[in-house]
């Protein structure tokens, strides 16, 4: 076989687009992502154990949080064990075509910038709901943590063949879809009483629609300089679904269906449901025009056909899901 038959060309030249992207990602980095020094940090919500008074602050936690349903610790817990697989995440990214050519995580690319200035902000999130589970008492903590110990064992794979626009279509996706996770569990948190879980759930919710704004930025910059490609990425990240970052949390362990366990509760409260993917998919296809766009090849042309009613197609899926009547509790007492 000849060397060249070999070589995946369209990847090759989405990895040179984004090499194309390096200053718009820079600047995005500036603008966008916080300094260290000026971002919220977990303890600014948590009780100062450093006070002679800290010993009340828990107690008071633990009476706002006893009156929270089952339900939402729940699905709390799946929300933070998803933000603490962070290694993965940042290893995944920097393993794309075109992220990170030299290797090195102290390059001055705005590509490496990004990875690593994104995970540090995300990072915050598992510390703080993490610190809060636990000083609540609601959680069975060693099964939370055997359960981020696997899910990081096991890795992630978002089925994006180390194709950089598929990848950021997967996170433009993604980032909005814990953005609305996060949001919906700080309602349910503010309905149960406890108004401080509530203003963290907005508080990382507020991190996570920065990012997402940031990604459907580099989308888009990616649609104006390669249409043809950026549609072909965003028909097959769809056709093989986007599966969501923490779903081999029980591979391999004693319950192997935890992650559809979590998953059937996040869509029996309206935590995340088969609307929101609907939503997602018409939210990304309007803003990126995909319907509008012209000069298609043929394949490409075919590929907007498709994106253009799938968003109809999955409300038909939701309308048509039902509510799990059976719903089984992961990581309690």
């Amino acid at each position: 076989m000849n060397k060249s038959e070999n070589i995946n060309y369209e990847l090759e030249k989405n990895a040179e687009v984004i090499s194309q992207l390096d200053d718009f990602v820079t600047k995005t980095v500036g603008t966008t992502l916080m300094d260290p020094d000026d971002c919220w940090q977990p303890t600014d919500f948590l009780p100062d154990m450093s006070q002679p008074d800290a010993l009340d602050q828990v107690k008071l936690l633990r009476e706002r949080a006893a009156g929270i349903p089952d339900t939402i610790i729940t699905s709390l817990v799946g929300n933070m064990i998803t933000e603490e697989a962070l290694p993965s995440y940042q290893t995944y990214f920097n393993m794309l075509e075109g992220i990170n050519d030299e290797g090195s995580l102290t390059s001055e690319r705005g590509w490496v910038k990004w990875t690593k200035a994104w995970t540090a902000e995300e990072n915050r999130h598992g510390d703080l709901l993490n610190k809060y589970l636990y000083l609540s008492g609601r959680a069975d903590m060693r099964k939370v943590e055997q359960t981020i110990h696997r899910l990081i064992y096991n890795g992630f794979d978002p089925r994006s063949e180390k194709d950089p626009y598929q990848a950021i279509i997967y996170t433009s996706f993604q980032e909005r879809a814990t953005k609305i996770s996060h949001v919906n569990t700080g309602k349910l948190a503010d309905k149960a009483g406890d108004l401080v879980l509530g203003k963290i759930c907005k508080q990382i919710a507020g991190d996570e629609a920065r990012h997402e704004k940031a990604y459907k930025s580099f989308m888009t910059e990616i649609f104006q300089i390669d249409p043809n490609g950026a549609m072909l990425a965003f028909e097959k990240m769809m056709r093989k679904q986007i599966v969501m970052p923490a779903v081999l949390m029980g591979e391999g362990g004693k319950n192997p269906s935890l992650f559809d366990q979590f998953s059937a509760i996040t869509q029996k409260v309206g935590i995340y449901t088969g609307w929101d993917y609907a939503r997602i998919i018409d939210h990304l296809v309007k803003l990126w025009d995909v319907e509008k766009v012209t000069g298609l090849n043929d394949v490409a042309a075919k590929a907007q056909e498709y994106l253009a009613g799938l968003a109809a197609r999955y409300s038909r899926l939701a309308d048509r899901m039902k509510t799990p009547d059976e719903i089984s509790l992961a990581w309690q007492k």
